[in-house]
């Protein structure tokens, strides 16, 4: 492989065989042993340097495995696999082949205000961008370099590792993703869209059985990737709300009432907490979305925060024009619950 695909990615679906799909996890599990035994943590008070001392070939560590381009990028920069080094933010930049295509901004900036306070803990994944020298292809750290950019931090802590960038490597995140439980069906709507655009699957069925799914699941995901954006943005704060069948099911009230009604919606199923049957009741005609009993110009949030407590969301924050706030909040205990009553009546006093 030349090492332009690397940079690149693939313009046609690879030829994968079970040998470099083993190749690559067995870089990957090679990594992650490194990063376990021989990465040391950086010493309070002092920075990882940016540029790390040049080995010798003969000193440089080998395996069977290693990528040419890899090798050849190490050598040259004097680099030990698995070795925390510090990078420009200016110099990341995101995959083309990212798993991941929605952040919520809340969340991200919950992350900066703790990068703030405590630094960064855990070093980011990068790969070389082989046709442009010193800059970094993001593998897996997406939410951290964009909390850091939002903490107006200047570089991250990264472990620059051997991978392709193509399938192969969104194969390898979206696995690591789904056993992390973050991967969303609104981030796959979108990114199997664009596989599919750009001619990297034949078919939706190609692509299911690429990636060992059932050809449904598939289905399912490029029909809400016709939502608008500025809907899935609404439902993706909300994970734990609309997940792919909630989310079908919002596509076909999209596709025949448009997106207003279907933003009404969408409050509607957070407000009065509606499954999805009642909700393809209403896509059927069954039931109605009880708009008629709105007011008249019922106004929409101005802004959304969504409160966890021990990392789990139990409710939000909304405001309204420039006097009106509302707190819902779920599933706290009698303590904590009395505890939030007696601030919130001080804070009013």
């Amino acid at each position: 492989m030349k090492p332009s695909q690397f940079a690149k990615g693939f313009q046609a679906r690879p030829d994968t065989t079970s040998s470099e799909k083993r190749t690559a996890l067995d870089r990957l599990n090679a990594i992650d042993g490194l990063v376990r035994n021989d990465a040391k943590p950086a010493v309070a008070g002092r920075a990882i340097p940016a540029v790390v001392p040049r080995l010798q070939e003969a000193e440089a560590p080998e395996s069977a495995n290693e990528s040419a381009a890899y090798r050849a990028w190490r050598l040259e920069h004097g680099y030990r696999p698995g070795q925390v080094i510090e990078l420009a933010l200016k110099n990341i930049k995101p995959s083309p082949f990212n798993p991941r295509y929605f952040y919520v901004k809340s969340s991200i900036a919950e992350l900066a205000v703790n990068l703030a306070k405590q630094g960064q803990q855990q070093a980011i994944h990068v790969i070389p961008d082989y046709d442009n020298p010193g800059n970094y292809f993001v593998s897996d750290g997406g939410r951290r370099v964009r909390a850091l950019k939002e903490a107006n931090k200047e570089s991250v802590k990264a472990i620059v590792i051997d991978l392709p960038i193509g399938i192969q490597s969104y194969k390898l995140g979206y696995d690591l993703n789904v056993q992390r439980d973050s991967q969303t069906v609104f981030d796959n709507a979108v990114v199997w869209r664009r596989f599919l655009d750009d001619r990297h699957f034949q078919s939706q069925k190609e692509l299911a059985e690429h990636l060992g799914l059932d050809e449904s699941t598939v289905a399912v995901a490029l029909s809400i990737a016709k939502l608008p954006e500025t809907i899935m943005q609404e439902m993706v704060a909300r994970p734990d709300r609309f997940g792919s069948n909630m989310a079908y099911q919002v596509g076909r009230y999209h596709a025949a009432r448009g997106t207003d009604a279907t933003l009404r919606l969408i409050n509607r199923i957070l407000a009065d907490d509606l499954s999805t049957r009642q909700v393809a009741d209403i896509v059927k005609g069954r039931a109605t979305a009880q708009e008629s009993t709105k007011p008249a110009g019922r106004q929409r949030y101005a802004q959304r925060l969504e409160i966890k407590l021990s990392g789990v969301s139990v409710g939000d924050l909304k405001s309204y024009g420039d006097d009106r706030l509302e707190l819902r909040l779920k599933g706290l205990t009698r303590e904590k619950r009395d505890d939030i009553l007696r601030q919130i009546e001080k804070m009013l006093k």
